[in-house]
């Protein structure tokens, strides 16, 4: 994160003045400016973390892979589960798989409840480097440790509510982390 230059003013903040004085205070030029800023924080801790697990031969979305495959009860998901929980395109979830069985990192076989269906599996290798990989985001704070505690709780609530609006899953439960 260092080694990027850092620009010498907000540019989103730059960007909703620009909005406001264009399309006027009724063209949400917060609500831009907000969205903006959670993609840019999308990007920027996406590199942080892709610099610290790539440290162990990983991207951040095969590191996710080996976590949501070692959440899993019995350490393996059918294929189609992979790329459902890790929202994205099996096409995607099976360029995943491949490339972390190419490292050892994860096994697929047949699954025996599935005829025409595939099941990842962690391996111990994936779970050491798993592990590791974890360790090394803890104690980067991912990313976010300059918010305090309370901070963290209500970043979650907010995003949390944008994501029940926009129906990313059945809301259930209370808005705190925990």
């Amino acid at each position: 994160m260092a080694d990027r230059p850092r620009l010498a003013f907000d540019p989103i903040r730059r960007a909703a003045e620009l909005w406001r004085s264009r399309w006027g205070p009724r063209s949400q030029p917060l609500a831009m400016a907000s969205a903006t800023s959670i993609m840019r924080v999308q990007q920027l801790l996406l590199s942080e973390f892709d610099g610290i697990v790539g440290v162990h031969g990983l991207t951040f979305a095969r590191y996710e892979a080996l976590v949501l495959l070692a959440f899993s009860g019995s350490g393996q998901l059918p294929m189609s589960k992979v790329g459902e929980r890790l929202m994205v395109h099996p096409t995607s979830a099976t360029n995943i798989v491949q490339r972390l069985e190419a490292q050892g990192l994860v096994a697929r076989q047949p699954n025996p409840h599935d005829g025409r269906g595939t099941l990842a599996s962690i391996t111990d290798s994936g779970r050491e480097v798993m592990e590791a990989a974890t360790a090394d985001l803890v104690a980067g704070g991912f990313g976010m440790d300059m918010l305090t505690a309370d901070e963290h709780d209500q970043l979650f609530a907010l995003l949390r509510k944008v994501r029940v609006a926009r129906q990313d899953f059945a809301e259930s439960e209370g808005s705190s982390v925990y």
